[in-house]
């Protein structure tokens, strides 16, 4: 293997696997890296490539909204990982939500089918050395040894948040004399469970919920969250009416048996292809094991539940990476190292395989010896890298990508109605991206 025009990828996730990909498809050797099942997570249960841990769902495929512009880049960009979501897609109205193990097994056998990827099983605790490159993207469970090397190296700490996975529940102990299927405004079909709640069944939950025993943090463990994705008690613990305005809202939904909008609505989306098994959106959780049967159980049409697993709460660890990391996702201290997927502060689905794809063709530039050009700062694409790696904020906080991040329309068009500004906005990153697209094929 010719160093040169080698590639060693730490972290087989969604930012390690579509790194790994890509370069293999441009006649880079790869040596992908990864821990598991020699040394599991918290969160992990296979040592499938590419493991959904908190959700399903990729977010919405509306062109119209910021996630959906940045998956229609992708597929622009052949994202192998992109492609595979859709091969493994369950209904989920408007999402993009797979079956995670039928998802999984499909990145696995991409990765066998690419005679340059050699899929190695090891933790790696400090970048190795014999590579043209090497792209960390080892998640946010990233080991405390690579952490530490991280902090030594770039003479800055790592930074830590919490994340939280909702519970799923199998579909058949829903109760379908209250639980109804449709969508918000009847704009996503019938795909969405729903289940709905008076006010005084809303009030029990909701005081329930605030009283239930929460599991206790380890030592190294604090208690900052990612705000777009915050525990539903913390959130309850904000006003009465939080969850109502926040993942039980009810706006766009008619219950069938009443005629009349509930007070609130717990909605579930589908999990697998089967439709065995759902998931409570926006149901993150800390609660102990025994309080989310007790108080989940609450939920109208969810009385006799079975859970099918509990949501848990897991530490995250991201870069304060403005300041680490260079336009191209290079380290500036160390600049054959680029950094990829949560770690560098790219928070979601779509969002990691994004980095990941952008982390490959940086180092493919690298490897090949010619200059990068990022993607333009009106893309999607580019507007998250310009966060990751730009961001005057401090602290610097992950993000999904959402419209804040993408570049004002010129004053012109600032007047015309929020949706109109948005559909803008859509358009102009898609056609951003179309013309750097053939720079970079």
């Amino acid at each position: 293997m010719s160093r040169r025009l080698s590639a060693a990828i730490v972290g087989a996730g969604l930012a390690g696997t579509e790194a790994a990909l890509v370069l293999a498809s441009k006649g880079i050797a790869v040596h992908l890296f990864e821990m598991r099942p020699l040394r599991m997570t918290p969160a992990h249960t296979t040592d499938l490539p590419a493991e959904l841990v908190c959700s399903n769902s990729f977010k919405s495929q509306d062109t119209h909204t910021a996630h959906g512009v940045l998956k229609a880049e992708l597929l622009y960009l052949q994202s192998p990982l992109l492609l595979a979501a859709r091969r493994s897609s369950v209904a989920a109205g408007s999402a993009l939500a797979v079956d995670r193990l039928k998802f999984s097994r499909l990145a696995a056998e991409l990765l066998a089918d690419q005679a340059g990827i050699q899929f190695i099983r090891r933790e790696i605790t400090v970048p190795p050395e014999a590579y043209g490159v090497c792209i960390i993207a080892a998640g946010p469970l990233v080991s405390d040894a690579l952490v530490e090397w991280l902090g030594h190296e770039c003479s800055a700490a790592a930074l830590h948040f919490y994340d939280a996975i909702a519970p799923i529940v199998s579909f058949d102990s829903v109760n379908p004399e209250i639980a109804f299927f449709g969508s918000r405004y009847g704009h996503e079909g019938a795909d969405y469970c729903n289940c709905p709640f008076t006010e005084a069944e809303y009030r029990a939950f909701y005081e329930a919920l605030r009283e239930a025993d929460r599991t206790v943090a380890r030592a190294f463990e604090n208690e900052r969250f990612f705000e777009a994705c915050l525990p539903v008690e913390v959130l309850a613990e904000r006003e009465y009416r939080a969850l109502a305005f926040g993942p039980l809202k009810p706006m766009g939904l008619i219950n069938p048996r009443t005629g009349r909008r509930p007070f609130a609505v717990c909605q579930l989306r589908r999990e697998n292809e089967a439709g065995t098994a759902y998931n409570l959106v926006g149901f993150q959780t800390r609660l102990t094991i025994p309080e989310q049967r007790r108080v989940f159980r609450l939920i109208p049409g969810l009385e006799k539940a079975e859970f099918l697993r509990y949501g848990s709460i897991h530490r995250n660890t991201y870069l304060d990476s403005p300041r680490l990391l260079a336009p191209d996702l290079s380290l500036r201290a160390v600049p054959e190292i680029f950094i990829a997927g949560q770690l560098c502060g790219s928070e979601g689905y779509t969002e990691s395989v994004a980095t990941g794809h952008l982390a490959a063709l940086s180092a493919l530039a690298r490897l090949t010896g010619t200059a990068f050009v990022p993607p333009p700062r009106e893309s999607a694409l580019g507007s998250l890298l310009h966060h990751v790696t730009g961001s005057l904020n401090t602290p610097f906080t992950p993000s999904n990508i959402h419209f804040g991040l993408f570049p004002a329309l010129p004053d012109n068009a600032k007047r015309i109605r929020k949706k109109a500004n948005r559909e803008l906005l859509c358009e102009r990153a898609l056609q951003s991206i179309t013309e750097w697209s053939k720079m970079v094929r």
